[in-house]
């Protein structure tokens, strides 16, 4: 059966603009402005609520479906309908960069810098994790962000069966990856880059392809340059992209030059990780010169600006890759670094540390930093068919409520999204043409027993170190 969207302000070429979307079988099928004759098979459309395109401020309808119009004949399906009207329709948010089973140690470490944080606040803890524990975390990650419009996350962690089994209940799409701190014996090296091979080859494309993967080595400072040539000719042997961590800070990159004489950007240029497809995040410590490398290689960056101020690691040259034609989305990182999973916070963060680092107003415009979190983002994990609202793309969508006073008044839709939006103006969110949320409602997951199960289960882990246990060394993926 196909599903019109009716009489939304949907999110096209940089603007607002009223119309209706036409969904079947998990993609757009057509998307219909004001004006433009209905699509074969779905029949007159109901009258369209009045106001300006970009400025509607009447009563939002109520969402419920409509009888289906059994109209086309044996071609077309019938149509079931749902008014959006008063509502904002954009492409789904793309979170470029996370961990998402880290939720559970959400304001542990507060105050440290990257180093500290990572060695006294998150690995004693992650070295504590049961596979329920990274079950139950990975579903409350999920549950924020659904909750807040993200259908589409690029996840750097261990235990990746457990990470997929909660994306296959959750229902968002992801990108996973097997990180791999390269600290350790060889041994250990290499039982990581197995079972990262592993993961890669059983996951990708599983649920229905809501699932790909990458091969993720932390960090050129967490990995010895052999092991990350190892890296770099399985993830090309697999055809698969590389998901990195890159000059994050300032110490790190001098502890790579102390130990290699060389900068991050180099050893892993020389180690071949750029050879292929490849994401790296937070890239904050790069020079113009690397900065070209990576454009000509096309790189993708994955911008993480909330969790770039917490960890007082510095503030990236956004404008700069943009100039210079790098793909760029935007990235949470962990829960436990941010301290929350909403990409509007990242939006509007990136858009503002962009105009002050630059001192200029113009930089990075509200339409720049909405396609940062969509298409930017979809592009950087490498998704070919998600992040527009245009005809053969998945169907991922968000659905938002402006009826909030922060966007009154409505002079700019677009730029009030960007400055003023926030995750709880999400009202639906939708994957594969299947409603994950409707009107604030989770369809897809026990919200209240995830909330009880990451309540009880965080007790046990403190900034110290997890009660009861010593330290084992890092995981597979923080920061």
């Amino acid at each position: 059966m196909r599903l019109v969207l009716e009489d939304a302000l949907l999110y096209q070429d940089g603007r607002l603009v009223r119309g209706h979307l036409v969904i079947e079988g998990g993609r757009i099928a057509a998307v219909e402005r004001e004006g433009d004759p209905p699509a074969p098979g779905v029949g007159p459309r109901s009258a369209p609520s009045g106001g300006p395109d970009g400025g509607n401020r009447s009563a939002p309808g109520d969402g419920a479906m409509n009888a289906a119009d059994d109209v086309g004949g044996p071609a077309h399906p019938p149509a079931e309908r749902r008014s959006l009207a008063g509502r904002i329709v954009l492409p789904g948010l793309v979170n470029a960069h996370t961990h998402t089973p880290m939720s559970l140690l959400r304001g542990l470490g507060e105050g440290l810098p990257l180093k500290r944080w990572l060695e006294e606040a998150m690995w004693p803890n992650e070295a504590a994790f049961t596979d329920e524990d990274v079950y139950w975390g990975t579903l409350l990650a999920q549950l924020e962000m659904i909750e807040s419009g993200t259908t589409a996350f690029a996840e750097m962690y261990d235990r990746i069966d457990v990470i997929a089994q909660a994306v296959g209940e959750s229902g968002l799409r992801a990108v996973l990856a097997r990180g791999m701190i390269g600290l350790g014996d060889e041994a250990t090296r290499r039982a990581k880059l197995a079972e990262a091979i592993d993961v890669a080859r059983r996951w990708h494309g599983a649920y229905g392809g809501r699932v790909t993967t990458m091969i993720a080595p932390h960090s050129a400072y967490t990995c010895p340059e052999p092991f990350l040539r190892e890296v770099a000719e399985a993830a090309r042997d697999l055809g698969r992209p590389i998901h990195t961590h890159l000059a994050e800070t300032e110490a790190e990159e001098a502890e790579v030059r102390a130990r290699t004489g060389r900068s991050s950007a180099r050893v892993m240029l020389e180690a071949g990780l750029f050879d292929g497809p490849a994401l790296v995040a937070h890239a904050v410590y790069l020079s113009d010169d690397e900065l070209r490398l990576l454009a000509e290689r096309d790189v993708r960056i994955a911008h993480n600006p909330v969790s770039n101020l917490k960890l007082g690691s510095g503030i990236a040259p956004l404008a700069r890759w943009l100039e210079l034609g790098l793909v760029v989305g935007l990235g949470t990182d962990g829960p436990a670094s941010n301290n929350n999973l909403d990409l509007f916070d990242e939006m509007r963060l990136a858009s503002l540390l962009a105009k002050g680092r630059e001192k200029d107003a113009a930089a990075v415009p509200p339409a720049a930093a909405l396609e940062l979190a969509t298409a930017g983002g979809a592009k950087a994990l490498f998704l070919e068919d998600v992040g527009r609202l245009a005809p053969g793309m998945r169907a991922d969508l968000i659905v938002i409520d402006p009826s909030s006073v922060r966007y009154v008044p409505a002079h700019d839709l677009l730029s009030h999204l960007v400055y003023n939006g926030r995750g709880t103006d999400v009202e639906s969110v939708m994957v594969d043409g299947r409603w994950l949320m409707w009107r604030r409602t989770v369809l897809t997951l026990d919200a209240e027993r995830i909330r009880y199960e990451a309540e009880r289960r965080s007790r046990r882990f403190r900034a110290g170190g997890a009660a009861g246990g010593p330290a084992k060394g890092p995981a597979g993926g923080a920061a």
